[in-house]
């Protein structure tokens, strides 16, 4: 297997970091580190529409900096009839590029599986209205995501199922509907097997990178904090994985976020 070199000449984007989570002061100097290791944008998903006037600041601050508005799935007890009218003004601002994260979660069930089922279909159904993308967050609910994606009215979705561990069978579904994937600091873990197993399976025009942060560091950060810069580990083992150059890889990640996320040109 052909070993890729990072060279930090060619911008990589990080498709999954939440900055808002950070203090100020460590959020600017990972924006920092992050731009001088070769990262040229980042992509900061809500867990709560509360946050939304922050990071919208954030994104408006700096330049290369975008986000997704939505309620993680940890959150979704939270929604009321009158989120998705809320939402639906939010997402006006052309920083954000899409809608998210958004999704289920039936490992840690911190909200009612039905509220979850809930605020995910009424935020699926803004962003077909809005024509937006979204950021799907996926953990033990593969067969009720399915099942939802089926359903017409979400025909012609599209987005990122972020930090995938899915399994080679999701993700051939995921990528015949046209979805992206997401790999994060796990396809570096010595038991994420898992992970790594799907990429030869996946056409590159199809992969994001991303760090999560501040979760999941990769390999050598584990046990530490995850910052956006340390998407370069994550690029660099995904990049091995599917035996070609780390600068193609970032190349061909970065257009795949353009493709997926077409506000975040120019703005």
């Amino acid at each position: 297997m052909k070993k890729a070199e990072p060279s930090y000449v060619t911008s990589v984007i990080d498709s999954h970091c939440h900055l808002q989570s950070l203090t100020a002061d460590d959020c600017q100097a990972s924006i920092e580190n992050a731009r001088c290791r070769g990262v040229g944008g980042f992509l900061v998903p809500a867990l709560r529409l509360e946050e939304a006037d922050e990071i919208l600041s954030l994104c408006h601050r700096e330049p290369g900096v975008w986000c997704a508005l939505g309620v993680h799935p940890h959150e979704a007890s939270s929604w009321t009839a009158g989120h998705q009218k809320a939402l639906s003004k939010l997402v006006t601002d052309p920083k954000v590029v899409a809608i998210g994260e958004c999704g289920l979660d039936f490992y840690y069930d911190l909200s009612d599986r039905d509220a979850q089922v809930w605020a995910l279909r009424e935020q699926w159904e803004l962003a077909i209205d809005r024509g937006l993308p979204v950021v799907i967050h996926n953990r033990d609910s593969n067969d009720v995501m399915l099942d939802l994606l089926e359903g017409a009215a979400f025909e012609g979705l599209e987005g990122d199922f972020h930090s995938f561990a899915g399994g080679l069978e999701m993700a051939e579904v995921l990528i015949g509907r046209g979805f992206y994937l997401g790999f994060s600091g796990m396809v570096t873990f010595n038991r994420a097997e898992n992970v790594r197993q799907v990429l030869p399976h996946l056409s590159v025009d199809r992969i994001l990178v991303e760090t999560d942060t501040p979760y999941l560091a990769p390999v050598p950060y584990r046990g530490k904090p995850s910052r956006p810069g340390h998407v370069i580990e994550v690029a660099t083992r995904v990049a091995d994985e599917l035996e070609i150059e780390f600068d193609a890889l970032c190349r061909s990640t970065s257009q795949n976020f353009y493709r997926l996320f077409p506000r975040a040109v120019g703005s």
